[in-house]
C-alpha cells in the first residue's frame, strides 16, 4: 500500500505543480490541513478548508512555482520534498527554499496534510533521520 500512497502524493503534486489547482479526487472528504510554516494558522478542514488553506498561502505571493523533488516512503505516511520559488506579493522579493509536506492515508486518499518549512522538520516529524 506504502508504494501506491507516494505514487498517489507524486500524481497529486504533479497535477498541482502543472495546473495550480489540487488533485480533488486524491483529496479524502474529511482531509485537515496543518500549515506549521504559518503561525497561528490552526487547521483547515475538508475539502472547502483544502481550498481556503491553498488561497490563505497563495495571497502572501504575487508568483510562485512549486518542484517535486524527492517522496519518501515514511510507512503508513509519505514525505514529499519540494522546491518552492516564490515572489512576495507586497515586497516583490524572491524567495527559493526547500519546504516538506507529510501525507497520510484513509480509504486509499489523502486525510491529512502537515506542511513544513524543511525536510528536516518533516522527517522528525514522521520519525526519520535526515540521511532517509
Amino acid at each position: 500500500m506504502s508504494q501506491e500512497n507516494v505514487e498517489s502524493v507524486q500524481t497529486a503534486l504533479e497535477h498541482f505543480a502543472t495546473t495550480g489547482e489540487p488533485a480533488w479526487d486524491r483529496l479524502h472528504e474529511d482531509v485537515v490541513v496543518y500549515d506549521h510554516d504559518i503561525l497561528d494558522a490552526g487547521d483547515y478542514r475538508g475539502h472547502a478548508g483544502f481550498g481556503r488553506w491553498l488561497e490563505d498561502w497563495a495571497s502572501a505571493w504575487s508568483a510562485y512555482a512549486m518542484e517535486p523533488e524527492e517522496f519518501l516512503d515514511a510507512g503508513e505516511r509519505v514525505v514529499a520534498c519540494v522546491l518552492q520559488t516564490t515572489t512576495g506579493h507586497g515586497s516583490g522579493v524572491e524567495l527559493e527554499r526547500h519546504d516538506a509536506m507529510v501525507f497520510e492515508f484513509r480509504d486509499a486518499k489523502i486525510v491529512r496534510l502537515d506542511y513544513y518549512n524543511n525536510r528536516q522538520q518533516a522527517l522528525k516529524a514522521v520519525g526519520l533521520s535526515d540521511e532517509a
